[in-house]
Parts: C-alpha cells; sequence; structure tokens
C-alpha cells in the first residue's frame, strides 16, 4: 500500500513537537569527566530542520513574497492628483526683452487641482489577480521541493555520520584486539618464546588500522558538521565527547540511531511512478503552465484600450479683464475634463501576445521535462534500491558471521600455538574488511531508499533508525 505522498510531510514534521535547543546535558557526578553531548534522533533532527533551516526560511519567504503580490495585482490604478499654479509675472516692453515690473503670486490668487482616473478595460485587473494567485501556487510548490531537497540532504548525512560511526566503532574494537595480541607478543618476546623483531613488524602493521580510524573519526565529525548546518544549529558549539570515544571530543552533538535498521519494502515501482505527478518540482512546473496561460489571457486583454478620464478645477486672479465686459471681473473659476485613449498600440500589443504564448509554451515544454526527469531519476533510483538490498542480504548476513567465527578460531588457534602471526593478522584483516563492507551495504540500502523517497515524492520509505 503506497505511503503518503511527500508533499504531506511539510505538515507532519511540522506538528510534531519542538525540539528543545541543543545544548550540553548537565555533568556527570564524580567518576565521569567527561559529559555525553545531547543526542539526535533522524526524526529530531528533521523537525528541527522544519523550524530553522535557512533555505526554508527563505522559501518560505518566497511565498510571503507571493502573496503579496496578489494584493498588489488586485488593485486598479490608483488615481493621479495634481497641483499647479502661477508664481510670479514679469511684464515686458518688447518682445523678449525690457522686463519691469515684476510680482508674485499667492495660491489664494490663482491655483489649478487636477485629478485623473485610468479606467481598465478588458478585465485586466481580473485576469492580473488570477497570475499572481496561480504565483502563490507555485511559490508553495517550490517551498515543498525546498523541503524535498533539504530533507534528503539531512539524510544523506545524517546516514553518512551513522556508518562513519559504525566503523569507528570497528576500528575501535580492532584496536582493542590488537591490544591484546601486543600485549601477548610483548610477553612472549620477554619469556624468549618468540623474538623481538615479530614484535617489531607487528607494530608496523597496525598503522593502516591507525589510518582507518583517523579517517573514521574525520568522516563522523564532517556528517555532524553537515547536519548541523541543515537543521540550523552552530557546528562550532562544542560538546564534551562520550566517555568511551574521547576521539569525538567537541563535536555539538551525538548522532543517535543505527544501520542495522530494518528496512521494509517500498510500494511497487508503478505504484510510486503513478505519484510523481506530486513530486514538488514537477508539481511546480506543472502550475507555471497555469501562470503563462493566465498571462497569456491577459496580454491578450491588451486588445481592449485602457480609458484616461480626467478633471480640472482652475481659480485665478490674474487680469481677467474681458473684452466688452460690462463690470471688472476679480477673479475666475474654470471647471474642465479629458477624456484620453492610446493610439497605434496594435503592435505593442501583438508583441506582447507572441511573447506571452511562447512563454506559455516554454512552460509546457519545461513541465514535460520534469516529469521525465523524474521517471528517469525514480527508475535509477529503483535499480539502486534493489542493488543495495541485495547486498545487504550479500554482505551482511552469513558472509560476516563466517569472517567473525574464522578470526575467533584463529585467535584461539594462535595463543594455542597452532597458529602463527601473519595467520591472526590476516584473519583480522579480513574481518575488518568485512565489517565495514557491511556497514558500507546497510548505509547505502537506507540512503537508497531515501534517494527513492526523494525520487518518488512519496514520504515513509526511510525507516526509523
Amino acid at each position: 500500500m503506497i505511503t503518503k505522498p511527500f508533499a504531506l510531510l511539510l505538515a507532519t514534521l511540522a506538528l510534531a513537537p519542538v525540539l528543545p535547543a541543543l545544548a550540553s546535558e548537565p555533568a556527570r557526578p564524580a567518576a565521569a569527566s567527561r559529559v555525553t553531548p545531547p543526542a539526535l534522533t533522524l526524526a529530531e533532527a528533521e523537525t528541527l530542520l522544519v523550524e530553522r533551516n535557512l533555505a526554508l526560511v527563505a522559501a518560505r519567504r518566497g511565498v510571503d513574497i507571493a502573496r503579496a503580490q496578489v494584493l498588489v495585482a488586485d488593485t486598479s490604478p490608483a488615481p493621479e492628483l495634481g497641483y499647479g499654479q502661477t508664481v510670479g509675472q514679469v511684464a515686458e516692453s518688447r518682445r523678449l526683452g525690457g522686463f519691469h515690473g515684476a510680482r508674485g503670486y499667492t495660491p489664494l490668487q490663482n491655483a489649478s487641482v487636477t485629478l485623473s482616473v485610468v479606467i481598465e478595460r478588458g478585465g485586466r485587473r481580473e485576469l492580473r489577480t488570477r497570475v499572481a494567485q496561480e504565483g502563490v501556487s507555485v511559490a508553495e510548490a517550490q517551498l515543498l521541493d525546498t523541503l524535498r531537497q533539504q530533507v534528503f540532504a539531512l539524510r544523506r548525512a545524517f546516514i553518512q555520520g551513522l556508518q562513519a560511526r559504525a566503523d569507528l566503532d570497528v576500528a575501535l574494537a580492532n584496536r582493542a584486539t590488537l591490544d591484546r595480541t601486543e600485549a601477548l607478543l610483548r610477553r612472549q618476546v620477554r619469556e624468549g618464546q618468540v623474538p623481538e623483531v615479530d614484535l617489531l613488524r607487528f607494530q608496523a602493521s597496525r598503522l593502516a588500522f591507525a589510518q582507518e580510524l583517523a579517517a573514521a573519526v574525520q568522516t563522523h565529525a564532517a556528517a555532524v558538521a553537515t547536519v548541523a548546518a541543515l537543521v540550523g544549529g552552530d557546528a562550532m558549539q562544542s560538546g564534551a565527547a562520550p566517555a568511551r570515544t574521547p576521539l569525538l571530543e567537541g563535536l555539538p552533538f551525538a548522532l543517535r540511531g543505527s544501520l542495522a535498521a530494518r528496512a521494509p519494502e517500498p510500494a511497487p515501482r508503478d505504484t510510486l511512478a503513478a505519484a510523481l505527478p506530486n513530486r514538488p518540482d514537477v508539481l511546480a512546473a506543472t502550475r507555471n503552465v497555469s501562470v503563462a496561460q493566465a498571462n497569456t489571457r491577459l496580454a491578450e486583454a491588451g486588445r481592449s484600450r485602457d480609458v484616461t478620464v480626467g478633471g480640472s478645477l482652475t481659480r485665478t486672479e490674474l487680469a481677467q479683464d474681458l473684452p466688452g465686459g460690462s463690470r471688472p471681473v476679480r477673479a475666475s473659476d474654470t471647471v474642465g475634463i479629458t477624456l484620453s485613449i492610446p493610439i497605434f498600440t496594435q503592435r505593442l500589443t501583438n508583441g506582447n501576445i507572441a511573447v506571452a504564448t511562447a512563454q506559455q509554451g516554454q512552460a509546457a515544454a519545461q513541465a514535460q521535462g520534469a516529469l521525465a526527469t523524474a521517471q528517469a531519476e525514480l527508475l535509477t533510483a529503483w535499480a539502486s534500491h534493489r542493488q543495495a538490498r541485495a547486498l545487504v542480504e550479500l554482505t551482511a548476513g552469513a558472509t560476516l558471521r563466517r569472517a567473525e567465527e574464522a578470526f575467533a578460531s584463529t585467535e584461539a588457534a594462535y595463543r594455542a600455538g597452532g597458529r602463527s602471526l601473519l595467520d591472526v593478522l590476516d584473519a583480522l584483516r579480513t574481518l575488518n574488511a568485512t565489517r565495514v563492507s557491511a556497514n558500507a551495504a546497510r548505509a547505502a540500502l537506507l540512503l537508497a531508499l531515501a534517494e527513492l523517497e526523494q525520487a518518488s515524492g512519496v514520504g515513509g520509505l526511510v525507516p526509523r533508525l
């Protein structure tokens, strides 16, 4: 049965309880000089990501911007109010010369007030609002797609951190085994049972194991830093290391989980493929087609020309003596009205329609391309998942048990004098390689499930670690 669409993951995580801010736990009493750093599960990390991830914060602001643009689009052009007046007058005795008798005027002596209003035709306001509303749906889909990508990045870093920690446990177990063997060799050298050169050769052979230990520590630290950045934390915040693993001292928190978590079979491939149209990036591309269609209709509305209606009110006390007037006039008040309509706009309108039509075709092609890309990613992720599951069954099962049994019997035989030191080292290398391969196989399966969830847009495929 198919799990819920990935688009619902945002609501699911947003309703999760708020995780307290990452902080070091109180110090352990007396005997323990170190404090275990706060442990973070994958579910807790995903909750923190929804709340504090900076990419998601930016995507949410994009939704806010789109909603504000709806308010702008659903507003008619603002009327324009104008004011004007004559501020001075200069007399001239001849054309453009002989200036004399200058005087100024106050607003009470003359003023002109105008008001103009644009009347939109062709339903432009409604069509413009429709374009903005479709833009909101695109921004919301882009927010979900950002969540999809950031959740996958978090899961990948978290799984890599768990793998590095598992490899570190293997390296620490190897070091403990090597310490026991070296102690045995030292005793045998003191008792004259083996030459000292055997001890020196053994000590030289430990370099490869030490390098693997250092690599595991570095990989784990890098994964923790990546997780901290994705959940909006401070990677430089220093927590105390676990007492049993002082090599990890200074990390902000510990990753809690296990690569051995049971990975259930996902839904059939055809069922996952049926959910691809609801994958956030495909959904955003599809909604962009609706935006382009609405924008085309808005461009077509340009065939209906807008009308500008204006009115004016003028009062002046400048010289108003009219020829043949029976009495002098102190002031003149004038009321006027104007009507204007743009002309020669057909070429511009046809060009805008052609641009909008081309953009609509472009959006449709991009939507088809997004779906095709999603189908290819799903096919690749499905093949990786099947291969990873088969590799886990091969590596982490009977093969690992046989390697453990072979090393245990070889070590016991060596202590009894029936095997050489080289046999022990060879068995340990084989066991080490098998354990590391098993960790890699388990991590690859979990990562393949995360990739399958990202590729299909269907949530719930990654098990609880």
